[in-house]
């Protein structure tokens, strides 16, 4: 999150960005191009269907903005999808 509203939720709600310690999540800094098109897509949604000024300075923005988001996957759902991969590469192998 971005520090500042990441001090604000904090404050007003304790639920600062502290992720790494929020549970059974997998925290990660480095997207795939195709997670970073995703996530720049529901942005643009956001922005088309709302109005939001947030999301407008995110996008004008992006190449400093982009860094500073992390994707966030729960860990049973990791191990699901490598061993659904582990699978089909044993199906494909034989």
């Amino acid at each position: 999150p971005v520090p500042e509203e990441d001090d604000l939720m904090e404050k007003l709600l304790h639920h600062g960005g502290d992720l790494d310690h929020k549970g059974r999540v997998d925290v990660s800094g480095d997207m795939t191009s195709h997670d970073e098109e995703r996530l720049y897509q529901l942005i643009s949604n956001h922005v088309h269907y709302t109005g939001s000024v947030r999301g407008r300075e995110i996008l004008d923005d992006w190449q400093n903005f982009r860094p500073k988001f992390r994707k966030i996957m729960p860990v049973e759902y990791r191990r699901a999808l490598i061993e659904m991969e582990r699978m089909r590469m044993s199906v494909a192998a034989e």
